[in-house]
Parts: structure tokens; sequence; C-alpha cells
């Protein structure tokens, strides 16, 4: 997954990666040829007592080291620039993938496991890459390089090497097998805090007014320690790696010094070359050092990589025909020609055999119970799903032949739960037409009964709105929704009972501007309220997902009894 993942992402970074390759490649080159010119130092030079073979070679030395040091610097640049930009690619890439979720991907994966997935898991697999960029290239040149550079000083001493590193193998291959599936464990534990974490933000209003924070406390605090408890396996894991490396490493040195003295001693190696002996064998253990460090971040971006695809290569069920048609004419008209809909394993359809039409020119009410399948019905109209059998044609067109973006640049909706964006009341109503004037959002808002209170605002249409809209009512916001739907000039209307949190007057006052300023569209309005929708030139009435009326207000007083039902538990026997 991991490869796959970095495959796609480093593409465009090929020519940069070429030369990060070049420069640490030049680089441990120079630093396998800089124990060379120590031992020569050593043997030409101090016990010749040569001084002028010192000074030369030192300074060779010091500006090869210098040269070394600017090659570094500017490798560790750019593989910084690759990483970030490939870790800005995929969070890019995961982004412009879940745009395109429906609910049921959405239902899939969560929000807190999707917001996760495009931060924390990018940024391992981000670590991953600068870490593998700067070390996956010096370790292998630095170890390869040192044990041919460590036989060409003292082939004798050489045998050590067939000990210390299978030993640091063993190390790094223990250390993978013990914490891939704790990191795997770990993702997925983070997802839960996540979860946790923003119910009790969101809710918190909710858990004081309930005086449930001990026991929001309890939950949250069972969720950190089971991730506080995986963290800590996983570390007590690497607290014993490293501690091995440097047993490992410091015994070699031992070992090192104890045979080569004997051959120094014997005159069977120069001194010089022990020493040399001595700086490779520390660059080939500090090279498997480097692996170590490369296993240790490889299983948890490997787990995250595998998180990241599985968003990448989920397909949603909602997608773009392969042949769109566009509509002659965007006129609004809606036709639901035998609708069924079920969601996936569900025991029986939330909606049955639908058969109706919603008019422009008219407002279409859709009335019921709860749970009767008002606001699955309305999701089908923009495509949030697609019905299980028969046809949703909006404009003339099946939704599934149609474009997404043709189709939903022709609706204007408001959701049931009024969202507002953090920004200024400007920037949320231009938020379906960012051309729209200042004049055109003035009027929008008259027409939302919302005018007054936002020019009591400071600074009026430049007022800040929190995120979510927490810094205005209820009622303010759904009639700032309206206003944002209302500046979109749709074909189609589509109010998800959006009215619920006004009073009766302001209701009132809005539905009549509405109506006028909607007289060639249509309009279909999912209400609890009965006065809501009395005005409506068309009613239908849903009961278990099936049309048990469909009518003006009197006509259905009169021929259907789960609508008089409904009307009679809220206005009184007096209004039939």
């Amino acid at each position: 997954m991991l490869t796959r993942l970095l495959r796609h992402s480093l593409r465009p970074y090929l020519k940069q990666i070429l030369l990060v390759v070049a420069l640490l490649a030049v680089g441990a080159v120079g630093n396998l040829y800089l124990p060379n010119l120590n031992a020569d130092i050593i043997n030409n030079g101090v016990i010749k007592g040569n001084l002028h073979y010192i000074l030369t070679t030192g300074a060779m030395m010091l500006v090869l080291t210098l040269i070394l040091g600017v090659l570094a610097i500017v490798a560790v640049y750019f593989a910084s620039r690759i990483a970030m930009g490939s870790g800005a690619d995929i969070r890019a890439g995961v982004y412009a993938k879940v745009q395109f979720f429906s609910e049921r991907e959405m239902n899939l994966f969560g929000t807190p496991s999707l917001i996760t997935r495009n931060t924390n898991d990018v940024q391992q697999v981000q670590i991953f890459v600068q870490t593998a960029l700067t070390m996956m290239v010096t370790a292998p040149i630095m170890c390869i390089g040192g044990v041919f550079m460590a036989i060409r000083e003292g082939s004798s001493l050489s045998l050590l090497l067939t000990v210390s590193i299978p030993l640091m193998a063993l190390v790094i291959g223990l250390v993978l097998f013990l914490v891939v599936p704790q990191f795997r464990s770990m993702q997925g534990k983070i997802d839960r805090i996540n979860q946790v974490l923003r119910e009790q933000i969101t809710g918190v209003r909710v858990i004081r007014a309930f005086v449930r924070n001990s026991t929001e406390g309890e939950r949250f605090g069972e969720a950190n320690a089971d991730l506080t408890a995986t963290a800590l396996r996983v570390n007590r894991v690497f607290a014993l790696t490293m501690p091995s490396v440097l047993v490992i490493m410091n015994l070699s040195s031992v070992a090192v010094l104890w045979f080569g003295g004997r051959l120094v001693n014997e005159g069977a190696l120069p001194i010089g070359n022990l020493s040399a002996f001595l700086t490779y064998i520390v660059q080939i253990l500090f090279s498997v050092m480097m692996a170590v460090m490369i296993a240790i971040l490889a299983p948890r971006a490997v787990a995250s990589a595998e998180r990241i695809e599985e968003v990448l290569n989920t397909e949603p069920v909602i997608v773009d025909p392969v042949a769109p048609q566009t509509p002659a004419l965007r006129s609004g008209l809606v036709e639901f020609q035998g609708v069924t809909f079920g969601y996936p394993g569900s025991e029986r359809p939330v909606l049955s055999d639908l058969e109706f039409e919603l008019r422009p020119g008219e407002t279409s009410a859709i009335i019921g119970g709860t749970g009767s399948g008002k606001t699955t019905l309305l999701n089908l109209i923009p495509r949030f799903f697609d019905a299980t059998k028969g046809s949703v044609r909006v404009n003339g067109v099946d939704v599934r032949n149609q474009e997404l973006e043709e189709l939903w640049s022709s609706i204007g909706i408001v959701p049931q739960a009024a969202l507002l964006f953090r920004g200024s009341v400007a920037e949320n109503l231009r938020f379906g037409r960012p051309e729209a004037t200042d004049e055109e959002l003035w009027h929008a808002l008259e027409i939302a009964q919302a005018q007054a209170f936002v020019a009591a605002m400071p600074g009026g249409l430049d007022a800040q709105i929190d995120q979510g809209g927490t810094n205005v009512s209820g009622g303010q916001r759904q009639r700032l929704s309206i206003a944002r739907a209302i500046v979109r000039k749709p074909n189609l209307y589509l109010f998800d009972d959006c009215f619920s949190a006004l009073d009766a007057t302001t209701d009132a006052r809005l539905r009549a501007a509405l109506r006028r300023e909607t007289q060639d569209a249509a309009v279909v309005i999912v209400a609890q309220r009965v006065s809501t929708i009395m005005g409506a030139e068309h009613i239908i009435v849903l009961e278990a997902g099936e049309v048990v009326g469909n009518g003006t207000h009197d006509e259905l007083l009169l021929s259907c009894p789960p609508y008089r039902e409904i009307v009679v538990s809220q206005l009184g026997e007096g209004a039939v």
C-alpha cells in the first residue's frame, strides 16, 4: 500500500528526487573517503613526522567536510519540499475524493475517521518520506561502501562484520514483526478518540444541561487510556531497540580495538588503518541505525497508507453518467415515477412506489409523521441517494443521467439542520453565487425576514459568523440559510423543515414574500407544522413511506384521514 501510494504521489517530484539522491550519494561517498584520508595522515604524517603532509591533507579534509555540509543542507531542503508537497497532494486527493462521497460512503468511514485519515495519517506518510529521502539513500551506500572500505583497510578484521551486521538485522526484523499490528490498531484508536472528542465539543451544552460531565469524562478517559496503552506497548519495543543497537555497536568497536591492537602490536596492521577501520565500523553500524530509524517509522506509515488508500480506492455509489444528458429546459419540474428506495441492508424499503409531480409555479408540500420518509424523499431529488427502483426526473431528465454539478446548479436547498460557515454574512450568502451584488444580498435577506437583525449586527453584511453559526440563534440561522438559497435564484427550491425555529408571524411573512419571489420556480417544502403548508397548491401526505394523500388542504381534509388527524392534533377540531 505504501509503495503504491508513494509511487503515485511522488511522480511529480521525480526530478527533485533524483537531485536529492545524487547529492546524498555524493555526500555518502565523500564521508567514506574521509577515514581513508585520516589514515594517510596518521601513517604518512604523524608517524613519519611530516608536518607538511599533515597540513595539506588536513586542509583537503576540511574543504571536503565543508562541501559535504553544503550538499547535506541542499539535500535536506529539497527532501523537505518533496515531503511537504507530496503530503499536500495526498491531502488534496483525499479531500477531492470525499467531496464525491454519498451518504453511504460517509457512513461507511465516519466523519472522525475521515478527518484522521486526512490529517494524522497523511502526516505519518509525510514524515516517512522526509526520513526515507535523507536516510534510505545514505544508509545502503554507507553500509555497502563501508564494508568494502573496511575490507580494504583490514581484511582480517572484517570477519567481525559477519557477526555484528546479522545481529542488527535480527533486531530490525523483530521490531517490524512486533510493531506493525500495533500501529494499525493505534490509528483506529485515534479515530475513536477523535469521535468522542468531536461529540463532546459539539454537544457540550447538552452535556452540561444533563449534568453528564463526569460520565462523558469517563468515556473520554477510556478512549484515551486505550490509545495510551497501545502507544506504550509500541514505545516499550522502541525503548529496547536503540539500547540493543548501541550495545551491538559498542561491542563491535571494543572487538575491533582488541583484535586490531594485537595486529598493530605484531606489525601486521598499520595504526592508521586500524583507526580508519574503526571509523568504517562505526559508519556501517550507524547506517544500520538509520535503517532502524526507518524501520521505526515505516510500520506506522504503512498502516496510515493503507487507511489513505482505502479512501482513495473507494468508488462512490453516486457518480456522473458516462454519457450525460442536458435538460432542454430548466423549468424546475420534478417527476417521481414508481420510485422505491431502501437503505442497504434494511429489511423493508423506506419509500414505496411513489408516483407524483412537483410542478414549476407551484408550492408543493410534503408532510407526515416522524420516520415517514419525508427527508429521504427530498434527498432523492438532488441525487444524494439513488432510487432502488423507478426514476426521479428533474427538468424532464432522469437525475442518474445528468451531471451532478449540472443537476445541483439548478437547485437551491435548505437542509433540516441549518449550517453556516465561518466567515462574514456576505460570504455565507454568496456561497452558491459568488458574483451576487450587495443589493441582491439585502433583497434575499428581506425576503427571508433577516434584514433587520443583519443590519443591527456590527458591520452588517461584513459581520462575522462563527463556525456552524453558533453566534446567532436557531431562527436566525434558518433565515440566513433560506436567504442563501434565494440568492442563488434556482429553478427548484427544496426546503427541508427549515421553518421550525420561526415564530408563526415571521413564518407567515416569510412564506408570503417567498411566494412572490418564486412565482416561476418549483418550491418543495417538507414540514411538520400544518400552518406552514396549508396554502400550498399541492400537498403530499406520507405514512410509512407510502403516499396516502395527494391534493390541496381542503381536499385532504375530506379525503385523507391521516392528514385530518395531523391537522386536529396541531390546530384542534375547530380547524376542520
